[in-house]
């Protein structure tokens, strides 16, 4: 394995760090080779979720994920490591996640990984309504990767 090229953290809905070797470690793998510098997860509520859609993108209900570029940052990050670039914060509706897990029939683990991969390839620019697919394919491949069909 080459150097490391991503950090990432994981924080619940008040910004805690909390421990999701998993979801971490299987981001850092299957980035893509752009993705270089720090990324927070954060892991929150329904009702959180629903509160930043309404306020940064004017849709009162939660949605799975949202991205928020460093530039944009809505609160208080936590720092992976001062001497890196940090690229964004990813935002994570835990139960709409639950949900979507039932509904595809897979774990909650692996709807966190697609989440948080979808929310990565935002933060490296990407965009799935307004790029002719080239996000969907780079995803379809990067999931591939990390074992999810």
């Amino acid at each position: 394995m080459g150097k490391q090229r991503l950090r990432v953290a994981v924080t619940d809905g008040r910004g805690r760090v909390i421990r999701s070797d998993s979801l971490r470690k299987w981001l850092v793998e299957v980035a893509p080779r752009s993705a270089y510098g720090q990324v927070v997860i954060a892991l929150v509520s329904d009702q959180k979720m629903r509160s930043l859609n309404h306020c940064y993108r004017g849709i009162d209900r939660a949605t799975d994920v949202l991205s928020f570029q460093v530039a944009s940052q809505v609160e208080p990050r936590v720092s992976v490591n001062a001497d890196w670039p940090c690229l964004g914060d990813i935002v994570i509706a835990t139960n709409v996640a639950h949900r979507q897990a039932k509904q595809s029939g897979h774990r909650f683990g692996v709807e966190l990984r697609i989440l948080a991969l979808h929310g990565l390839l935002h933060l490296l620019g990407y965009d799935h309504e307004r790029d002719a697919g080239q996000m969907e394919r780079l995803e379809r491949r990067l999931r591939r990767k990390g074992g999810i069909r």
